[in-house]
């Protein structure tokens, strides 16, 4: 969607639900139903959540690369020191003492992998974003204490307002609420 453009007059209808294992049914069945561009939110993990929903995490191969790539990153600057720009023979080592270089090596991979957990996270859940049309939906203040909800947004290409609607409504949720653009 480009900015100033709004291509439809609602971004989604948002159905909220009293129980966990509610929210993950929904999930499954919106799936089964094929809705694609679906959204749940609660106060707390719900595990089961995310297979209902189909979503894979690849934060922890975005970790390893990272705390890999620290590794390498260190090894190379303590090569780079130690044996080419500054080669100091302390004590008759050979230039390239492997054993010295462990511990920062194990340093710069816990830097590297953590710096990558921070941002991968962040970019992956679209952060920073200080508005979203579901700020419009004072029920959705509950998504943070005590309900959970479900959003199937109307970019979705299954989405039909009427349709979608009677699909929700047949899962009896505590109600149904058009999510403005």
């Amino acid at each position: 969607m480009a900015y100033g453009k709004q291509t439809t007059a609602i971004h989604g209808l948002l159905a909220e639900f009293d129980k966990p294992e509610a929210l993950v049914d929904m999930a499954r069945q919106a799936r089964q139903e094929g809705f694609t561009k679906i959204e749940a939110f609660s106060p707390m993990p719900i595990h089961a959540l995310d297979e209902a929903m189909g979503l894979t995490n690849k934060l922890p191969l975005l970790v390893l690369l990272g705390g890999l790539a620290g590794m390498f990153a260190g090894g190379a600057l303590q090569y780079w020191v130690s044996v080419i720009e500054y080669p100091t023979n302390i004590g008759g080592r050979p230039w390239l003492s492997w054993p010295s270089f462990i511990v920062p090596m194990f340093e710069t991979t816990i830097l590297f992998a953590a710096l990558t957990a921070v941002f991968g996270m962040l970019i992956m859940n679209g952060f920073p974003q200080p508005y979203h049309p579901l700020f419009h939906v004072k029920r959705f203040a509950e998504a943070t204490r005590s309900r959970f909800f479900f959003l199937i947004q109307a970019e979705d290409p299954k989405f039909d307002a009427t349709t979608t609607r009677e699909f929700l409504a047949r899962r009896k949720p505590l109600s149904i609420e058009e999510v403005p653009n």
